[in-house]
């Protein structure tokens, strides 16, 4: 999920005055490599504003030359173009200075500022689709997780022999091995030959196709081979959905309106438990091998085929016309949503420009090169390294163990079914509820801290569930502190690991390299997905309750260290501060990691004032130095942070 806006985030000059050190990001490198590399990351500078430096009356006559080029040629065409392309162009919103615009016009434009969430009908109309997208995903999720209760028995592999829990886990996990090994990688050419608006419906059609096929399987690998199908509903959907919002949306609203998806993800979730628990009592009616098992797999199909009904309702992404060079379609679909064609124009310009920069920087090499120079340049090594860490930890924190297996979780923890599916709808409640605080917390306390605070309390709370098995099931504390846990790891998990990882791979990558960064990043996380789906059976059978909740236990706390010393702080940085952040050795990174360990202990345990703060480490001569005292708010007169 993409919850900030990376190209115009980073539009700002940075503050330090320092550029990184390009000749330094590989040693060992030739002379022509590091040419490569500085040319590369100059584009990606260019990316980042390329209206920068550009006078009012030259955006003017680029505005009107493009919508000439566009065959946008009437009187109001052209106006439009020429004061949105020098609107565009100012960056300090002055709007003031343009003297042309009307007070309509002048009215809209503060609103943008004022009253960000005042927006045309069809703007939101692509957000509920989008939205309904999301709860597909999650209700394909989670279905699966009461319905396995009975297909299993039904289909012969309900023991628990070391075959059965491993054939449990592969069902389970076929759409995401799907998703890790195809679908992931056709998203970019569906994209291309369907649009955002038709890559929505077909993914969407072949996972209402799907759930209905599911419905109807009759033995595990006709059941394996219908949720490995959905997994090319799941992979094209996951990705293109944030990229259709974010395509739509305002610059001021679109991180809000692209953390839609993880809000409703959640959502959809949920749904899939409230689906499981609604059918549960619907009697057999003398269907083959039951009946309620297959209400609950074909339940997920209702909202995929509302979005297959309404998708075509919205306008297509206007970006994507532009990389067809239909520039009066993208006109017309972007009208539909700004109030005022100035801000129409205003946009349209801004993108296409913005798209002239991205082709000079694709043109610069194939993309085998841009795949090989994610690991021989350092500041894209070192970004990938931490987009890798978090996407890893996304899964292996343990959550989708709860999401995918809550109910045999809580029926060996004693639960009967129907109770087992109550609390399981319990935490899909919490899971939504605590993901709605991410609005908030995300680009409030930066994406490092979220997750330094949470994976502690993650494995703290993954192992008051293990070790609450070992409470006697003849008291009532077996069972409450069993969902207790489960509960709190819920409520930490949907604010913090939850919605960082997409976040965090979006802003990482230089925009050049970007989309092979998010293709081998949603990759990722897919493929521990099914990891995880696939070994939890066997793994609950061998290590029982608390072994398996210990190991995730673990990794919460490895999760900790890895952030710690190799994921840097991506917050309100820009473009150049996020390459001198990263172009810097990782053990110059870890090296800061463990002395902030070292003054939170001063500082917050020990109550030292005088204790000094780490600076962060930069590249371009900034490298790993102190300031002799660094106080902390608490301690500063004035409560800035400043000495």
């Amino acid at each position: 999920m993409d919850h900030t806006d990376p190209e115009k985030k980073r539009e700002r000059s940075s503050s330090s005055g320092s550029r990184p050190d390009y000749a330094h990001h590989d040693r060992a490198g030739s002379p022509e490599h590091q040419d490569v590399a500085r040319q590369r990351l100059g584009v990606s500078q260019k990316l980042a504003n390329p209206l920068e430096g550009l006078s009012p009356e030259r955006l003017a006559a680029m505005g009107e030359e493009y919508a000439r080029l566009a065959g946008l040629t009437s009187d109001e065409d052209l106006r439009a173009f020429r004061l949105g392309a020098m609107i565009a162009g100012d960056q300090k919103n002055r709007y003031d200075t343009i003297p042309d615009l009307t007070d309509r016009e002048r009215e809209v434009l503060e609103r943008e500022t004022t009253h960000k969430w005042s927006n045309p009908r069809m703007l939101y109309w692509v957000i509920a689709i989008c939205s309904l997208c999301a709860a597909v995903q999650g209700m394909d999720e989670t279905v699966v997780n009461g319905a396995q209760i009975f297909y299993k028995v039904h289909f012969g592999i309900g023991s628990t022999s070391q075959r059965d829990t491993w054939l449990v886990g592969l069902v389970n996990g076929a759409p995401y091995l799907c998703c890790a090994v195809v679908g992931c990688w056709i998203t970019d050419p569906m994209n291309r030959y369907f649009g955002r608006r038709g890559t929505v419906f077909i993914s969407c059609l072949i996972s209402a196709l799907a759930c209905f096929w599911q419905a109807f399987t009759n033995n595990w690998y006709h059941m394996f081979i219908a949720r490995f199908f959905l997994g090319f509903g799941i992979g094209p959907k996951s990705a293109t959905t944030p990229i259709f919002a974010a395509e739509c949306s305002p610059p001021r609203l679109r991180g809000a309106l692209v953390m839609q998806w993880q809000v409703w993800t959640a959502f959809g979730i949920m749904l899939g438990y409230v689906a499981d628990l609604a059918f549960y009592p619907v009697p057999d009616r003398g269907i083959a091998l039951g009946l309620n098992w297959r209400l609950m797999m074909g339940s997920a199909m209702i909202p995929a085929v509302v979005v297959c009904a309404l998708a075509y309702v919205c306008p297509e992404s206007p970006r994507w016309y532009l990389t067809k060079n239909r520039h009066r379609d993208a006109f017309a679909s972007v009208c539909q949503l700004r109030y005022e064609k100035v801000q129409a124009a205003r946009d349209l310009f801004y993108t296409h420009t913005l798209l002239q920069a991205e082709k000079e920087a694709m043109s610069m090499g194939s993309s085998t090169n841009r795949l090989k120079e994610l690991f021989t340049i350092r500041r894209n090594r070192n970004a990938l390294v931490a987009s890798e860490i978090v996407m890893f930890l996304q899964q292996f924190c343990g959550v989708n163990i709860i999401a995918y297996f809550s109910s045999e979780i809580f029926r060996t923890a004693g639960y009967s079914e129907v109770s087992a599916l109550a609390a399981s709808l319990g935490f899909g409640v919490i899971n939504f509820l605590f993901a709605l605080p991410a609005f908030y917390t995300i680009d409030t306390f930066g994406r490092r801290n979220l997750l330094l605070t949470t994976f502690p309390l993650m494995a703290i709370f993954m192992l008051f569930t293990g070790f609450s098995f070992w409470i006697p099931e003849s008291s009532p504390a077996h069972i409450g502190c069993i969902a207790l846990g489960i509960y709190l790891f819920g409520m930490v998990y949907s604010p913090g690991e939850g919605p960082v990882p997409f976040t965090y791979s979006a802003e990482a990558y230089p925009l050049y390299i970007r989309p092979i960064g998010m293709s081998l990043a949603t990759a990722t996380t897919w493929f521990f997905n099914f990891i995880l789906a696939v070994t939890w059976p066997s793994m609950l059978t061998a290590f029982r309750p608390q072994g398996g909740f210990g190991w995730y236990a673990a990794w919460n706390v490895i999760g900790f260290f890895l952030v710690l010393l190799f994921v840097p702080e991506t917050k309100e940085k820009t473009l150049e501060e996020l390459d001198g952040v990263f172009d810097v050795p990782l053990r110059n990174h870890a090296a800061y990691g463990m002395k902030q360990v070292g003054y939170f202990w001063q500082r917050y345990v020990f109550r030292r004032r005088d204790a000094v703060k780490p600076v962060v480490p930069v590249s371009g001569g900034m490298e790993w130095r102190e300031k002799e005292v660094v106080r902390d708010k608490v301690g500063d007169r004035d409560g800035s942070g400043r000495v």
